[in-house]
């Protein structure tokens, strides 16, 4: 098993403490011989992800889809209706799961649907105006709040510029 040393990387970086947290966590673990129930991740856009998992057998009410923070828990129970039906064979997966997604700051789940045995569930990111790119003027007393992305203007140049015309 491969150990990695982050300590470099705590000393020359600020804020990323979670990342860190994460891989380290990922390193140990041991990998599973299978992920039940199968899924796929996909990127379905700019800012925008979908996860597939295949739930076959399981309807609407028996899924739980809960975000808490940075982490999304999809678990699945199927209700007992063993009374109801007396089974020759039973090859199809009726077992509980409980899947955890650790998601990046400011994503959001926007929607969920369940067809033809696949669950759907669509991501977006999200980023506060707050957190968004700034211009920070020099020598100015003003807080920089929000978006400024309009290109310097220096006066001088500006005027000079137009008298020229």
């Amino acid at each position: 098993m491969r150990t990695f040393d982050f300590a470099p990387l705590y000393r020359s970086t600020v804020g990323f403490d979670r990342l860190f947290s994460m891989l380290d966590q990922a390193a140990r673990l041991e990998p599973s011989t299978q992920q039940w129930p199968p899924y796929d991740i996909e990127k379905a856009g700019e800012d925008a992800y979908r996860i597939t998992m295949a739930v076959a057998g399981f309807s609407q009410d028996e899924i739980e889809l809960t975000q808490h923070d940075t982490t999304l828990l999809v678990a699945g129970q199927k209700k007992d209706r063993e009374a109801e039906r007396d089974y020759l064979h039973r090859g199809i997966a009726a077992r509980a799961f409980r899947q955890t997604f650790s998601l990046a700051d400011h994503v959001k789940v926007t929607g969920a649907h369940l067809e033809n045995g696949l669950l759907s569930v669509e991501l977006k990111r999200e980023v506060p105006e707050a957190l968004k790119p700034r211009r920070i003027t020099i020598g100015g007393s003003q807080a920089a709040l929000g978006q400024d992305n309009a290109p310097a203007r220096i006066d001088g140049h500006a005027e000079g510029r137009s008298r020229a015309a």
